[in-house]
């Protein structure tokens, strides 16, 4: 998860198989931040200034439901490789194929050949699945990544 100042992340949301396509994902918007903010408590080690970031630059990426309620981000970094930084869905809409369907979007949105990355609770097995499922491939550790575990380094090519 990221420091105060907007460190790697972790990403701890497990999904279904269910298909992506049915499910809602669009750009965020600034009206979106009190809702994001309220998601992003959600993880283990939240980084406000990350998520400012990512609304400044429009690499967060929102999943709806109901009235367009927001129940769910992806928030990624770009540079040479893109870094999928935060992931999280509100817990009554987890397993809905909320992420898989976030985490799809990303990767139609990144160009052929680009590297995604991202690190992961090594004790989160719903979300290492879901990784998994989508080709992301184990390339080292760090015990010093998240204050509470071991961090899984995934990457994967677009």
């Amino acid at each position: 998860m990221p420091d105060a100042d907007g460190g790697a992340s972790e990403t701890r949301d497990g999904d279904s198989a269910r298909s992506p396509t049915a499910v809602p994902v669009r750009p965020a918007r600034s009206p979106d931040e009190p809702a994001l903010r309220e998601l992003q408590a959600l993880l283990p080690e939240p980084s406000p200034g990350l998520l400012s970031y990512g609304l400044s630059t429009g690499t967060v990426l929102v999943t709806t439901a109901g009235a367009g309620r927001l129940v769910g981000y992806l928030l990624a970094t770009h540079g040479d490789d893109t870094h999928l930084a935060e992931l999280v869905v509100a817990p009554a809409y987890r397993r809905e194929g909320r992420a898989s369907a976030l985490l799809s979007a990303l990767l139609a949105r990144r160009p052929d050949g680009e590297r995604v990355t991202l690190a992961v609770a090594a004790d989160s097995e719903p979300a290492r699945s879901l990784y998994r499922e989508f080709g992301f491939e184990r390339v080292g550790s760090s015990e010093t990544l998240f204050d509470d575990g071991t961090a899984l380094l995934l990457e994967r090519p677009v």
